[in-house]
């Protein structure tokens, strides 16, 4: 491996009803939403960037079809070593959705059961500067 992973990212869950999700997180948890839209919530769970997004129209027992992931933090000057050393290894990966550039670059890839994973180079810091410019 020529890459170095720095620390867990973020951890998003793909929810079925965000409203009711937000009441329980919020209640068990004890947190409140740094940055909410439409479809989705951010929270800082004890330093941690925890991320709720509602898809209402997947099948809950298949992880192919929600976004439910756990990321890590990579270094952004090793983004490139990462996706080569997946293309080296036959890893399969996706760059993912379209995003801004002020988001930070991300790959996502599956281990063999289909359980979802992130190499993120930004933060929450980074993506809550980024909405809250555009929400301007």
């Amino acid at each position: 491996m020529n890459y170095k992973i720095t620390g867990i990212n973020h951890i998003t869950f793909s929810v079925s009803n965000l409203e009711k999700s937000c009441e329980f997180y919020e209640k068990v948890f004890g947190v409140k939403p740094a940055y909410k839209w439409k479809q989705g919530v951010y929270y800082d769970l004890c330093g941690y960037w925890l991320a709720l997004n509602e898809e209402k129209d997947i099948l809950r027992n298949d992880i192919k079809h929600s976004y439910t992931h756990m990321a890590f933090s990579v270094p952004e000057e090793e983004f490139d070593h990462i996706t080569e050393y997946f293309e080296k290894h036959k890893i399969v990966y996706s760059l993912g959705r379209g995003r801004n550039i002020r988001e930070k670059k991300s790959v996502y890839f599956q281990d063999p059961d289909g359980h979802k994973f992130e190499f993120h180079c930004g933060t929450m810091k980074d993506r809550l500067e980024y909405f809250n410019d555009i929400k301007k």
